[in-house]
């Protein structure tokens, strides 16, 4: 009894470090959205609604802080550890929040959204990476999947606060309470739960894995000492550049395939322009907004699927299955635009491909991503293939336009369509499964055998 109180104690204790740090995924899902609903207000402010191109700037400040956070993330967490990363990306999106609506200088607003980013880098490397390490096997996938599970429920949360804050824009009053007030509370509102993952950052334990890196160095270096003979040289030594060392190869390739592969199935465009796409597709402005919140609740519902199928059905499984699944459901789209299919037809495949990546890639990716790579190197090909992540994101939302002007929107998504076949095909041959087996059996059957 006293065995199963205290295996019952250990396993809740799991369960909260893998929930605080998950808390890095919840304010990613924020400040990445929140900025949609700002938009129309914080650009009257600024007086930049004349201009496209500060219009891009104040859009893609945050994400240039994503790629300089997940670029220093791996080779920061291996040197000083995972907790204080974890701590440091929950001040950046604390500061990024009370200083994005604070500021009324277009220059320091950029400034503070850049910091966020720098803190969605940071957090979306980490915060999976430091789950799949303290997690045992049985539950590794699952316990992943709550990081995916909170960046839903952000995203989530920021749709609801923008359409709860923003008051109706065709009385006089409201609009100027938008345009002073409306988009300042919408980054205010991200403090709290900012705030919160700062303070139980300080409440949970180093990762075991970084722990007995650290502690095997450290044994080496005193061996060295003691034993004049034994070089600097033969100790073992990462950088960067190891990672194109042939055993690294195979698996390095697998990881950013999978990570840009998330973004390049096409899904993040729906959320990124969902108003040209519902508009396409024959709906007004309030038929828009209530499309968008029925395809944040599709995202969240399927994303609690993912976390009882990942552990049953396999990691393999469900890439094969959303790559697949994806491919389908924008072919048909793509015939749908072609045929000038408008109307209710349009959101059910607009929500099932929503539903279909909720419960697969969504997932299914960061933890991939946090398996596949040898402890060793885990935290540099961590934030390399995040870092590849956030660049596929930065060009897919970067040419979605051109391509739905040039091709239409009919030829934009069969392009999608193209590129998940192609991702299948990638991913049938290389794609492991890795359900149930330690980080140590990985890195075997992974590095040494292949």
């Amino acid at each position: 009894m006293l065995k199963k109180m205290e295996t019952n104690r250990s396993k809740g204790f799991i369960y909260f470090i893998c929930m605080v740090s998950a808390m890095g995924g919840l304010l990613f899902g924020y400040d990445w959205v929140v900025i949609g609903g700002a938009k129309p207000f914080y650009e009257l402010y600024f007086d930049i609604g004349g201009s496209p191109v500060i219009q891009g700037v104040a859009m893609t400040t945050a994400l240039l802080g994503c790629l300089v956070g997940a670029m220093v993330a791996g080779w920061a967490a291996d040197r000083w550890g995972r907790k204080p990363l974890l701590t440091i990306a929950a001040i950046l999106f604390t500061v990024s929040a009370i200083g994005t609506g604070l500021f009324s200088d277009f220059t320091l607003f950029n400034i503070a959204r850049f910091v966020g980013g720098v803190g969605i880098g940071v957090a979306s490397a980490l915060s999976p990476m430091y789950i799949a390490e303290v997690s045992p096997a049985n539950i590794r996938g699952r316990m992943v999947s709550l990081n995916q599970m909170t960046i839903v429920l952000g995203i989530l949360a920021a749709q609801i606060v923008n359409m709860l804050l923003a008051k109706d824009t065709s009385v006089d009053a409201s609009q100027a309470w938008n345009v002073e007030w409306g988009w300042r509370w919408m980054f205010w509102a991200e403090t709290l739960p900012a705030a919160l993952f700062l303070v139980m950052s300080f409440f949970i334990p180093e990762s075991p894995v970084y722990v007995k890196m650290k502690n095997e160095e450290l044994r080496m270096k005193n061996e060295e000492r003691s034993l004049p003979h034994i070089s600097t040289s033969s100790l073992p030594h990462f950088s960067t550049s190891s990672l194109l060392e042939k055993r690294y190869r195979r698996v390095l390739l697998l990881g950013l395939v999978i990570a840009v592969f998330q973004q390049w199935c096409g899904t993040n465009v729906i959320f990124n322009y969902a108003q040209e796409i519902f508009v396409g597709a024959g709906f007004d402005v309030d038929g828009m907004f209530i499309n968008i919140v029925i395809t944040g609740i599709a995202n969240v519902v399927f994303t609690i699927v993912a976390l009882y199928t990942i552990e049953r059905w396999g990691r393999r499984t469900l890439m094969l299955l959303g790559a697949s699944g994806l491919g389908i459901i924008y072919f048909v789209l793509g015939l749908c635009y072609w045929q000038g299919v408008t109307g209710v037809m349009m959101v059910v495949l607009v929500v099932t491909a929503i539903s279909v990546y909720a419960m697969t890639l969504g997932p299914v990716t960061w933890t991939l991503l946090a398996e596949i790579f040898p402890h060793r190197i885990r935290g540099v090909a961590m934030a390399t293939c995040t870092f590849a992540l956030w660049v596929g994101c930065c060009t897919l939302t970067f040419s979605f336009p051109s391509m739905n002007a040039a091709l239409g929107s009919n030829g934009t998504f069969w392009t999608y369509s193209l590129i998940c076949l192609m991702a299948f095909l990638f991913l049938w041959r290389r794609c492991p499964e890795t359900r149930g087996k330690s980080l140590d059996e990985l890195e075997k059957e992974l590095i040494y055998e292949n």
